[in-house]
């Protein structure tokens, strides 16, 4: 197995949400929508996990003792319920003030996450393995796919899971997902998204499946106009999740 050292980080996407860091908890403000999407997003990590690692969903912290790292874990609203759950939680992220706001919020909370400010490259450079590495709305804002699905494969010890989640470079997500998403309904800030970068499924797969994982699922992500809930679905067309495992 390969992977492309030094840095995938575009630096202007980290200036960027550097710029709203500090709104991470803030369901009302720019990040709201995440907070949206969080318990489709946990559902699949959980329900994955579980399936993996053979758990029991009834028990209390049906992850405990499986070492969990969040890449671009922004302020922690996954690190967080995970932690909850038992796993053995690393946040990454290069934002400084995203670390510094997810280290704060833990605290309050009582929680023990480790967070750092840096990349999975380095801490696969380090020699850090994971029983799950999760990539959630990151692969669309790095600066070389192909490298970063590369540091995020290695980083999964043997048996265990990758999962991600992304945008779709269609016509319909450019429509709904920077148009719709970002000029009419302002639930994201403008320029949070570039149409360019988003990765297809069959991309991504390749990419992962380059590495020795195998795809096992995968799922679109739409909204419910009637709840203003996000649920799964096999409509792929904008948002879609996907998890690989390491046999």
């Amino acid at each position: 197995m390969t992977y492309a050292q030094g840095s995938t980080i575009d630096e202007n996407e980290v200036a960027r949400f550097e710029r709203i860091a500090r709104t991470w908890w803030d369901e009302k403000g720019p990040m709201g929508v995440l907070h949206r999407f969080n318990p489709v997003r946990l559902q699949v990590i959980r329900g994955r996990a579980l399936k993996r690692f053979g758990r029991d969903g009834d028990e209390a912290k049906p992850l405990a003792g499986l070492s969990v790292v969040d890449i671009g874990c922004g302020g922690g609203l996954l690190c967080e319920p995970l932690s909850r759950l038992g796993a053995n939680v690393t946040g990454i992220d290069p934002a400084p003030t995203n670390i510094e706001v997810a280290k704060l919020h833990a605290a309050k909370s009582g929680l023990s996450i480790d967070y750092q400010q840096t990349t999975i490259e380095a801490l696969v450079e380090e020699g850090a393995r994971f029983d799950i590495v999760l990539a959630m709305e990151v692969v669309e804002h790095v600066a070389d796919v192909d490298a970063f699905v590369a540091a995020c494969t290695a980083a999964v010890k043997p048996g265990g899971l990758l999962v991600m989640a992304t945008l779709n470079r269609t016509l319909k997500a450019f429509a709904l997902a920077i148009v719709g998403a970002e000029y009419v309904l302002r639930w994201l800030p403008r320029g949070t998204h570039q149409w360019e970068k988003f990765v297809t499924p069959s991309e991504l797969t390749r990419a992962i499946e380059r590495d020795g994982l195998i795809i096992d699922y995968q799922a679109g992500v739409v909204l419910n106009p009637l709840t203003n809930q996000w649920k799964l679905s096999r409509d792929m067309d904008v948002n879609y999740m996907l998890t690989a495992v390491r046999d």
